[in-house]
């Protein structure tokens, strides 16, 4: 199926490893000019030199966290591909701890990585999106949204106030053809995955494997997701066969969470 994606442009936060990686590969085999960034530079080339394979890429050193750089990386981005027509917003973890644990520094840190980077972006490329009267905007974020962990208690909160922004923007946006959807990843493979499990493994006296095979359990698949699988998504969802999806939080969790709203 041809997603309509050829020299469409597209951001993608924190996309050196991990989710966005998975993203920005998956747009990039479509045919998409990807723009990625992250702060560490020898993993950022690693990504680049394998997206390259599938389409043109820029790859810019940036903290999602920092106006300044945000700013800069859309500067390069515009200069080298024109005004974006993708963008996917992704972070790191805020740190794994309970409420208790944390500290009024950290909570601010958390609000400027997590959620004031998707308020920057955006208002970075509408402008450019309203103009062409096309635009695609999703945010990678998590399950706890609608489920907390109790050893994420920053990324809970802030996460499901992202939701609430996305259901905003893509009413406020609608009307210029953009549309704002976001992701509910669960248990996937990836550096964040292998976090928390850091954690429950000191915190029970269990073994790593003993915790993946639990978590396997409570996924009614039987497995943990991978990377390329939110990848996919997200390029479907930047597609024009995902035209009338919009205002979406999407679960790409094999089942974990069992609520139906």
């Amino acid at each position: 199926m041809d997603l309509g994606l050829s020299n469409k442009v597209a951001m993608v936060c924190a996309a050196s490893k991990g989710l966005g990686k998975a993203c920005a590969l998956s747009l990039a085999r479509e045919g998409c000019r990807v723009s990625i960034c992250a702060r560490t530079s020898a993993d950022l080339e690693a990504a680049r030199a394998e997206i390259a394979g599938h389409s043109e890429v820029l790859a810019v050193r940036a903290d999602v966290s920092s106006k300044e750089d945000l700013e800069t990386w859309h500067q390069k981005t515009t200069d080298c591909f024109g005004d974006v027509d993708v963008l996917v917003t992704n972070t790191g973890g805020p740190p794994v701890k309970r409420f208790m644990d944390l500290t009024e520094e950290q909570w601010m840190a958390g609000v400027e990585s997590t959620l004031m980077n998707v308020v920057r972006l955006t208002h970075l490329v509408v402008p450019g999106m309203q103009a062409r009267r096309w635009g695609r905007i999703i945010h990678l974020t998590s399950l706890v949204a609608k489920q907390p962990v109790d050893e994420l208690t920053i990324s809970s909160t802030l996460r499901a106030g992202l939701s609430g922004l996305t259901k905003t923007l893509a009413n406020q946006l609608g009307p210029d053809n953009i549309t704002v959807n976001a992701i509910l990843t669960g248990h996937i493979l990836t550096d964040r995955q292998y976090a928390l499990a850091d954690v429950r493994v000191k915190e029970h006296g269990i073994t790593y494997e003993q915790y993946f095979s639990q978590a396997a359990l409570e996924v009614p698949l039987r497995r943990l997701g991978e990377p390329r699988e939110v990848g996919d998504v997200v390029a479907f969802l930047a597609s024009d066969r995902a035209g009338y999806v919009s205002g979406v939080s999407l679960q790409i969790d094999g089942g974990f969470i069992r609520s139906t709203l």
